[in-house]
């Protein structure tokens, strides 16, 4: 073959190469695309998806199903997205406890750091401490009292062992000097029903999905567990005005792909879902929820696992250390 004819093929090469990259970046989503949930329907997680999707579908012109998957603290939803074809197709609305699961299941079958391609942080919502309305307290200060003279006959629930509903609970206890008796469930909604009916005497819920709940007085909410009051509950004080400032606790709400997802589709995905984040009609459902809405970088929120996967490792080793009585 002459120079001629190998120059020829080498661009062709090149072009080839080059819309087959463009073609799969613009027309992607051809078909309906799935968002995988590890908890079930009607929790906080599940909310923020099912309006993420809608706004996805009407920014990409295909359907976003949302899939719940839940147990195993969002593991078994997790690791089917893991393993999943990386094409687009398959996503998965992660929460924060995701960055603790490694430490809680020893044989998952995925690293948060090295499974995913982060798309973007879809909001974050702080813990608010609530009791059964058949619980005979009103404030804090009564709830540890209480604590302290049946110590571990107080149950609390959360939405799974390892969870940071859990760690908040397990937080909670060593702040203030009490032994509660931890109630894992499979999902938010799960935890709310029965805290409500008297089931089960407190949890530290997600804003998003407890309001609700404090609103039509099914739930006596004693504190939030953020740096400020929220807008929605203005006569609950925080942990911090009640003396007690390292009582602290937040959950996000996230979007990601399987690990290898081309870049450009990663790209077209943060861009629709950021536009979904600034939208009114998502603004007005979560902010009065106390969610703060944030839209990051996948630059931003990759560093941001890797932060708090550390910091759930020391926090893991003072809660073994504490509970197995070796200092």
């Amino acid at each position: 073959m002459n120079r001629r004819g190998i120059s020829l093929t080498a661009v062709a090469m090149f072009v080839a190469a080059m819309s087959g990259t463009v073609g799969a970046e613009s027309s992607y989503p051809s078909k309906p695309v799935r968002i995988l949930v590890g908890y079930q329907p009607g929790g906080p997680t599940d909310l923020v998806a099912r309006l993420v999707a809608s706004k996805l579908q009407e920014k990409l012109g295909q359907p976003f199903v949302v899939e719940n998957r839940p147990g195993a603290g969002s593991n078994i939803a997790s690791e089917a997205a893991a393993v999943a074809n990386p094409d687009g197709y398959t996503l998965l609305m992660a929460a924060s406890p995701i960055t603790m699961n490694g430490y809680v299941y020893k044989n998952q079958k995925y690293n948060v750091e090295t499974s995913f391609e982060p798309i973007t942080i879809i909001s974050s919502a702080p813990g608010i401490l609530g009791v059964s309305p058949t619980l005979p307290v009103n404030n804090l200060k009564e709830l540890i009292e209480l604590a302290k003279n049946t110590p571990e006959k107080l149950t609390f629930g959360s939405t799974g062992h390892g969870g940071s509903q859990h760690m908040a609970g397990e937080l909670f206890q060593q702040l203030a000097g009490i032994e509660l008796l931890h109630i894992p469930y499979k999902g938010a909604s799960g935890v709310l029903t029965d805290l409500s009916a008297g089931h089960v005497d407190m949890s530290f819920m997600t804003s998003t999905s407890a309001i609700p709940f404090l609103e039509t007085g099914k739930v006596k909410p004693l504190a939030v567990a953020g740096k400020t009051r929220l807008a929605a509950l203005p006569d609950v004080p925080t942990f911090g005005e009640l003396g007690y400032p390292g009582m602290l606790s937040s959950s996000w709400n996230a979007l990601l792909a399987p690990a290898g997802t081309d870049p450009d589709i990663v790209k077209k995905l943060h861009a629709a879902a950021v536009e979904a984040v600034q939208a009114p009609d998502i603004k007005e459902k979560l902010e009065p929820q106390g969610a703060v809405l944030i839209g990051n970088s996948p630059e931003e929120f990759r560093k941001q696992i890797g932060e708090e996967v550390a910091h759930w490792g020391d926090q893991f080793k003072k809660v073994t250390l504490e509970t197995t009585g070796k200092q």
